[in-house]
């Protein structure tokens, strides 16, 4: 690698609209190179992104889609000569001087495959579910186990592992990370501004979807790599089966030979919320509680997909 690195940008999306032109306006001049993935789009957003001046990758769409199909389509519609790559979606733009910290920690750690930054909601103000959104994103700063769909790697780390899992409906940076450390490489968040995020979650209906597919990541997470000395989300699964499955189960159950004992089994979630509430304030743990029963339906997804031999779909929220 030169002393100036050469980084490129893929950014994958469909029928995002404006927001798709404010993301490939906000790498323009930061990257050599714009790769956009287009998964279908019916909004222009092919025409809008070649005329912003990106290269176009039609995904083939008569395969099932996935994030993590898109994104190695567009790493491997790169030159080949790149040293870093960073990868977008399509409804989030990019802080102007997250490229240069970026790259410059790369640089300057030879170990780190992947670096992220602070991901921010949009507009948080406009939902309780944004909020959430917020909150998730922003995760501890130092040496990290994953990253989000927005970060800068290491191009021949990320080709020595074979890229993304292209199979995985969700969950598959989590994955990716996982392979990287596996082999040696580390992953980092630092404290700095990486990109702005337009969840557009207005609707109880869409966090529910959203959190449904969590659950199913979590599970096919914990198939993939439940073994130590990973224990891959297990963790997360086993909370999940556990609050959204077998103790609202059980409390029904119970209920029907002994009311009393029901509704004090279900106080245990009122006690989970006053615990995470110190943590979290009381919405967020409210609904962190809440998710335990979507997620736990996802969970059963997907053991119910593997058991008959099915394939998953797209669990899509927006």
């Amino acid at each position: 690698m030169s002393d100036t690195p050469v980084i490129d940008a893929v950014v994958i999306g469909r029928n995002e609209g404006e927001r798709l032109r404010a993301c490939l306006r906000s790498l323009t001049g930061q990257v050599r190179e714009i790769i956009y993935v287009d998964s279908g789009s019916t909004d222009g957003s092919t025409a809008a992104a070649r005329a912003i001046g990106a290269r176009v990758v039609d995904l083939d769409m008569s395969r099932p889609f996935t994030a993590a199909r898109a994104r190695n389509e567009g790493f491997k519609a790169l030159n080949g000569n790149s040293d870093f790559v960073q990868f977008v979606d399509g409804d989030c733009t990019l802080d102007p001087d997250w490229i240069p910290q970026a790259a410059a920690f790369l640089t300057a750690h030879p170990r780190a495959a992947v670096v992220c930054g602070r991901r921010r909601e949009e507009h948080p103000e406009h939902s309780v579910y944004n909020r959430l959104c917020d909150q998730e994103w922003d995760t501890p700063v130092g040496v990290a186990l994953a990253c989000g769909g927005d970060a800068l790697m290491r191009c021949d780390a990320l080709a020595a592992v074979g890229g993304y899992r292209e199979t995985l409906i969700a969950g598959e940076e989590p994955e990716l990370c996982l392979r990287l450390r596996q082999t040696g490489w580390e992953i980092h968040r630092i404290d700095a501004e990486m990109t702005l995020h337009d969840a557009r979650m207005l609707r109880f209906s869409q966090w529910w979807k959203r959190s449904r597919r969590a659950g199913f990541a979590f599970a096919e997470g914990a198939w993939l790599h439940g073994n130590p000395p990973e224990r891959h989300w297990v963790r997360e699964t086993r909370r999940a089966v556990a609050w959204g499955a077998l103790l609202p189960l059980s409390a029904l159950a119970l209920a029907l030979m002994n009311p009393l004992t029901g509704w004090l089994l279900l106080a245990l979630y009122l006690a989970q919320v006053l615990r995470l509430s110190r943590k979290l304030g009381w919405s967020a743990a409210f609904f962190v509680t809440l998710a335990k029963l979507p997620e736990a339906l996802g969970v059963l997804e997907f053991h119910k997909n593997r058991l008959m031999g099915r394939r998953a779909t797209l669990i899509e929220y927006k």
